[in-house]
């Protein structure tokens, strides 16, 4: 998995790239420990992402609870496959999806 950040203030871009899973799901974790102190608005750009798993969805929630409590967190350019993982997991009605 690729992940490319633009920063622009307390806004934060990370566009993923290939699949979120159990092997690359650390990584995400490490880039948003790194990345997030200080930001208030994140938006995870879903464009270039082919497949999450349920360890992705764990960093997802993680990552909501945590920008809950310091701004907010936004999914972009969710394919339909990723959407429909979203619903049947109820992820959707937790995770805001534009």
């Amino acid at each position: 998995m690729n992940i490319l950040k633009e920063q622009n203030g307390t806004a934060l871009t990370l566009r993923l790239e290939g699949r979120l899973d159990t092997t690359t799901s650390p990584e995400l974790e490490r880039t948003l420990a790194e990345s997030l102190p200080g930001i208030t608005e994140l938006s995870l750009d879903f464009s270039g992402l082919d497949y999450i798993s349920s360890a992705g969805l764990r960093v997802l929630l993680t990552t909501q609870k945590q920008m809950n409590q310091q701004g907010r967190m936004e999914l972009r350019h969710v394919n339909e496959t990723i959407q429909e993982i979203l619903e049947v997991t109820g992820f959707s009605d937790i995770l805001t999806i534009v």
